[in-house]
């Protein structure tokens, strides 16, 4: 079962696929196709190729550079670009920095950051979390002291994703601790190759280098680069996971990563594997496609309603996050063996001859993406979090 468009966003989907088909990059979409690492450069020429064409920027509006597209047809390009094996455009500007300086910064910020940020110029990162302050996000540490027009900032971040690539990074430190813990929390600014910033990596599950821990020793950060006022940081922060998990719903992702299912149930049929007739298999499917029909349902009706995202974008991040690590635990169960990385150095054997179809696919690639996958239901403020908002504004 699909949901039937209107004639206007189907005539807009249909431009969307036609420009995908003729400047998504090949090597990219196969990339994301087969579950590979992409790197920076990558992120980068996709995101300029956007630029070009004026759809740098979906989510924003038309006087800061934004393509003027409604919130439906947002929801739309994200899903027709995952659909089509196109890269995820990184959050950390466009979706989430990006509404932050529009409400709350000044015209200069304004002036000065957003076209950066649109042209894939200058790479962002996040710094909200630290060791103990995850979920509980107002116990965070880091400090930042005025000395003039500077602030010095000194602590830790951690789980900083892609950081090692960032050229800025947008951050929550302490300006007061004689207050309560959200109301002395400022939102800053920071160039990541100012003295004092060290960045480690964190290896993650899969072995990848995606996420780092970053320290601060007495950084000097202009109070110019402060967004809103002193101690205004806990209601931007909140007005960014906003935006933050409305994103994490990826609906579009869930689509394609079904039909990828589907393809390696064709092929394991076809090789004497009858997974088709496993009823306890096509049950959990069958659910999938309903859950996905209905969390696609609820977007697009939350996306017709005028303001900023609310309370219901919690709901969005737990039903997708929980859809998306379950899909993973189903191709999984469906690649089997074929799921594992074959590594011939360490096993002293060589290839089945098999393997090599199986790379092509990118199937050695599902047990990775499965670790990865985990991480879903934790950031962005964990799920049992989001329920916890969810049930505050129900007042439960």
């Amino acid at each position: 079962m699909d949901i039937d468009l209107c004639p206007e966003y189907a005539d807009f989907c249909a431009e969307v696929r036609g420009f995908l088909s003729a400047a998504l990059p090949v090597d990219i979409r196969r990339k994301v196709l087969r579950g590979s690492r992409l790197e920076k450069g990558d992120f980068v020429r996709w995101q300029r190729i956007l630029h070009a064409q004026g759809w740098a920027a979906p989510n924003w509006p038309e006087p800061f550079g934004g393509t003027g597209w409604n919130a439906v047809q947002q929801a739309l390009f994200d899903e027709e670009c995952a659909l089509a094996g196109a890269p995820r455009q990184l959050p950390f500007g466009l979706k989430m920095l990006a509404p932050v300086l529009m409400r709350f910064g000044s015209e200069a910020q304004r002036r000065d950051l957003l076209p950066d940020i649109a042209s894939g110029t200058v790479w962002w990162c996040q710094g909200y979390s630290e060791p103990g302050s995850g979920s509980d996000l107002a116990s965070l540490k880091t400090r930042a002291l005025r000395d003039g027009e500077d602030y010095i900032v000194t602590g830790q971040k951690t789980w900083t994703t892609l950081g090692q690539y960032a050229d800025w990074m947008f951050c929550l430190v302490r300006t007061d601790v004689a207050t309560k813990p959200q109301q002395g929390i400022s939102f800053l600014l920071i160039d990541m190759r100012s003295p004092g910033v060290t960045l480690r990596p964190i290896i993650t599950l899969d072995g990848e280098h995606e996420v780092n821990e970053v320290w601060f020793d007495e950084v000097r950060v202009p109070v110019a680069n402060r967004v809103g006022e002193e101690n205004q940081g806990w209601t931007i922060a909140k007005y960014l996971l906003g935006h933050e998990r409305s994103n994490i719903a990826g609906v579009g992702i869930v689509k394609r990563e079904l039909a990828r299912l589907k393809d390696i149930v064709a092929r394991t049929d076809a090789n004497g594997q009858r997974l088709r007739g496993d009823a306890l298999f096509a049950v959990r499917v069958a659910q999938i496609e309903i859950d996905l029909l209905a969390l696609e349902a609820t977007q697009l009706r939350m996306l017709q309603r005028d303001g900023p995202p609310g309370p219901e974008s919690s709901m969005l991040k737990v039903l997708g996050s929980e859809l998306q690590q379950r899909l993973s635990e189903l191709l999984m169960h469906a690649a089997g063996q074929r799921a594992l990385p074959f590594a011939p150095a360490a096993e002293g054997v060589e290839a089945p001859a098999a393997m090599a179809e199986t790379e092509d696919q990118g199937d050695d690639l599902l047990a990775a993406q499965y670790a990865n996958w985990r991480k879903l239901s934790i950031f962005g403020g964990s799920n049992e979090i989001q329920k916890n908002i969810l049930a505050r504004a129900l007042g439960l």
